[in-house]
């Protein structure tokens, strides 16, 4: 599903029942809905009635496009034009000059239930010969000739918490499996994505475990209920989420909140609110700035059509664009200097190759680079445990930073100890490690040790402890 809702371009119906040989067309959704609502209902019938229905008709097969109810099941179109399960829509037949200037106004707008994002499934049915728990369409006649509105006669049949969304956005729908496989270190909206349908499944799969921050970083824990959910639905269990795993986890989450029925759990907008930017590119700023330039840094010492991107600083200049232009180079990139999925996951899958040839282990006075994973509450692991010695090894000099047990499991207490350095060094006291705050501790840790003790009044309202600039 895309994050919210849009009018496709286009719609491609399968002309029969979902499992047939039949032909698949491609239409503009302005014709699809006029083609509908001509084969569906009789031009003659009063405009509020006429207009109930198109809504519902529109509102029915958006639902259909933003669940991906039939590409999550393997097929290659949006919709049917079986009535079995779908509406009709009766391909090359003539449109009733009315109902396509009705749908030509309408057909942008949808229903949806109020604090709900996906479009209404909007259930109908004719009313005479066949009779369900949605609208009635010869129903919405007599509504209308009571002097009932559009609106009026939707909330008849829908219920007083419906609302309709005029004037959504046009665009041209593509699939919504990522183009990268999502993988431990992901950091992304889709990553989020999944994770929040992982932990709803969870409640109706007890054995899938819970992922504690849905928060768009791939830990350990989410790859742990992306195996689990892996095994439970006969997919191969390696913890990666490619389009198969994708559309398996979106098509039991709609299964679970029943999303294609006429009362959805629904899906609230904190649940496809963008909380990452799509791309990096040259005047941006920001974390995920610092931890590429973090990544750019260490591959310029080991490629040397990599230049080096300067300061870790977070903000996207000059010397960060030619450093990735440098990298989409050497791995085969358009080198446009913009950092997207494909040039995010070539220079990170880099990065990590270099990490696995290097020890993880805590040698006093190395320092370990940073291990593709950010680290948080609940984390348990030996990149963990490296986070701890280095946290002690400052901590001796900044006692404000505090001691952790060397436990290898990130607990309470480490996150205490992470949001004291994040504040001591001026960044964000998110209270997770990721390449940034690796950086910034392992260069602090690497000075006090070589003997950069620092003066008294450097850091204001610090209190430097009695060992001086050792490491312990």
């Amino acid at each position: 599903m895309p994050n919210l809702p849009v009018i496709p371009e286009s719609i491609t119906v399968h002309l029969g029942p979902a499992d047939s040989d039949a032909e698949n067309v491609t239409v503009p959704f302005l014709d699809y809905v006029a083609n509908v609502a001509s084969s569906e209902i009789y031009p003659t019938w009063p405009e509020s009635a006429v207009r109930a229905n198109i809504y519902a008709q529109i509102s029915y097969a958006l639902n259909r496009v933003y669940t991906e109810y039939y590409r999550t099941r393997g097929y290659d179109f949006d919709i049917t034009n079986s009535t079995a399960t779908d509406q009709s829509f009766v391909y090359g037949r003539d449109i009733f000059e009315n109902v396509r200037e009705i749908a030509s106004e309408l057909f942008n707008n949808y229903i949806r239930r109020e604090g709900s994002v996906e479009p209404l499934f909007a259930q109908y049915c004719d009313g005479i010969e066949v009779t369900c728990g949605g609208l009635s369409q010869w129903g919405t006649v007599t509504l209308a000739e009571q002097g009932y509105t559009p609106y009026q006669i939707l909330t008849y049949y829908y219920g007083d918490d419906i609302e309709l969304v005029q004037n959504a956005p046009i665009e041209n729908v593509t699939e919504s499996a990522p183009v990268v496989p999502l993988r431990l270190g992901s950091a992304n909206d889709d990553v989020r994505i999944a994770q929040l349908r992982l932990n709803r499944i969870s409640s109706n799969y007890p054995a899938i475990p819970k992922i504690l921050r849905p928060d768009g970083i791939f830990g350990t824990d989410t790859e742990e209920a992306v195996r689990k959910f892996q095994e439970i639905f006969g997919l191969t269990a390696d913890g990666v989420i490619g389009k198969a795993t994708w559309y398996n986890i979106q098509n039991v989450y709609i299964g679970v909140k029943r999303l294609n029925d006429l009362n959805s759990e629904g899906i609230a907008l904190s649940e496809v609110t963008d909380q990452f930017p799509d791309v990096l590119r040259l005047g941006s700023q920001g974390g995920g700035v610092s931890n590429l330039q973090y990544f750019l840094s260490v591959l310029s010492q080991y490629y040397d059509s990599i230049p080096a991107p300067g300061a870790i600083d977070g903000d996207f200049g000059q010397s960060t664009l030619s450093s990735v232009k440098g990298a989409q180079r050497t791995f085969g990139l358009p080198d446009d200097g913009i950092v997207g999925e494909r040039t995010w996951d070539a220079i990170y899958r880099a990065y990590i190759g270099i990490v696995s040839t290097v020890p993880q282990e805590y040698v006093e006075g190395n320092v370990v680079l940073y291990g593709g994973v950010p680290l948080q509450l609940g984390s348990q692991s030996d990149a963990v445990r490296l986070l701890q010695e280095y946290l002690n090894a400052v901590g001796a000099t900044y006692p404000a930073i505090g001691r952790v047990d060397v436990t290898g499991y990130f607990g309470p207490r480490t996150q205490e100890s992470v949001v004291a350095f994040q504040n001591f060094v001026g960044l964000p006291p998110t209270g997770i490690v990721a390449a940034t705050t690796w950086n910034a501790l392992t260069d602090l840790y690497s000075d006090l040790f070589r003997g950069g003790a620092p003066r008294e009044g450097q850091y204001p309202g610090y209190e430097i402890g009695s060992t001086g600039g050792g490491a312990s």
